[in-house]
């Protein structure tokens, strides 16, 4: 059995995941974002609570880390854009520290993004592909690469943080200290302030979220529409950028922006043709994921299962093909 966290900017879950990729235990807590650090981890520290308290815990032989970034894995430390208090914090060590964990083991950190594409990769819409992009659209915007076969990591655990690249470049300042960035127009919280902005208002009862944005969209509300078409093109741009640069086959596309269905998915697929222009960028298949609100759980425990099987202190290059 495998432990697993997956951390963002919404919701901090655990999970226990069988061997076969399976959650069998879950628990959640929303994400204090804008809280103190230690109000963060304690919420983190409710959740562990929660997973060590369960029968199947005692099975557990190792614990992988899903966390909004940017993240440093070979120093156990996240500084994610969506949780202003978390910079360059030790989680790794923070983790450790939990009583409950199994005698020696290390926690091993990954990117959601890439936690997210070890997940699909395993057992998901990407299983078996030889060259693909998997994204998170959800609170914020991220990402991971397959390439040749094998999840590609990066030096420091970032490779494919898409949601940071600049499809804008005289457009708002975002967060993370550049302009323009894909998260500033497509992720759940851009959809939701946009909408707001452009005299959207929620259905009767509903909260201002992605998610009441699309139900109105498939009303045909014009306004609710137009945000979704900008957020569509922003992840399009940015897709056939990624295309252009490593010629991926397939894009996977999770987090609950990807619940709004054709809403999102019509337009992507129309701007990605338009942005795609070359030959080789032709041939591109943009997919739903298939593991929704586990995949970040399970490619955690992905990460953490190969990095056992490995002998190593950090999630292994070649972590998709370890399992």
């Amino acid at each position: 059995m495998y432990g697993a966290l997956d951390i963002g900017g919404t919701k901090i879950a655990g999970a226990v995941v069988d061997e076969e990729g399976h959650v069998l235990v879950r628990a959640e807590r929303p994400t204090p974002a804008l809280g103190a650090a230690s109000t963060v981890m304690a919420a983190v520290t409710g959740v562990l609570d929660e997973l060590t308290a369960h029968p199947s815990w005692s099975s557990v032989s190792c614990l992988g880390i899903g966390s909004a970034g940017p993240v440093d894995t070979g120093a156990g430390r996240v500084s994610p854009v969506n949780i202003p208090a978390w910079r360059d914090f030790p989680l790794v060590d923070q983790v450790a520290a939990h009583p409950g964990l199994p005698d020696g083991v290390r926690p091993v950190l990954i990117g959601d993004g890439v936690a997210m594409t070890a997940a699909e990769h395993w057992t998901g819409a990407a299983r078996g592909a030889e060259n693909a992009l998997c994204m998170v659209v959800s609170t914020g915007v991220g990402g991971g690469l397959v390439l040749n076969g094998r999840l590609h990591t990066g030096t420091t655990g970032n490779a494919g943080h898409i949601g940071h690249i600049s499809v804008d470049l005289d457009g708002e300042p975002c967060p993370c200290g550049s302009r323009g960035c894909v998260e500033l127009l497509a992720s759940g919280t851009a959809i939701a302030r946009r909408a707001l902005a452009a005299g959207w208002l929620p259905p009767s009862g509903s909260a201002p979220t992605a998610a009441s944005v699309a139900a109105s969209a498939q009303e045909g509300n014009p306004a609710a529409l137009a945000v979704f078409d900008r957020a569509a093109q922003a992840l399009a741009a940015s897709i056939a950028a990624t295309a252009t640069l490593v010629e991926i086959d397939q894009v996977v596309i999770g987090g609950g922006v990807a619940h709004s269905g054709d809403v999102l998915f019509a337009p992507l697929r129309r701007h990605v043709k338009t942005y795609a222009a070359l030959g080789f960028t032709h041939h591109l298949v943009v997919t739903p994921s298939r593991l929704a609100a586990d995949a970040g759980l399970i490619g955690a425990a992905a990460a953490a299962a190969a990095t056992l099987r490995a002998g190593a202190s950090t999630p292994p290059e070649l972590l998709s093909t370890a399992l």
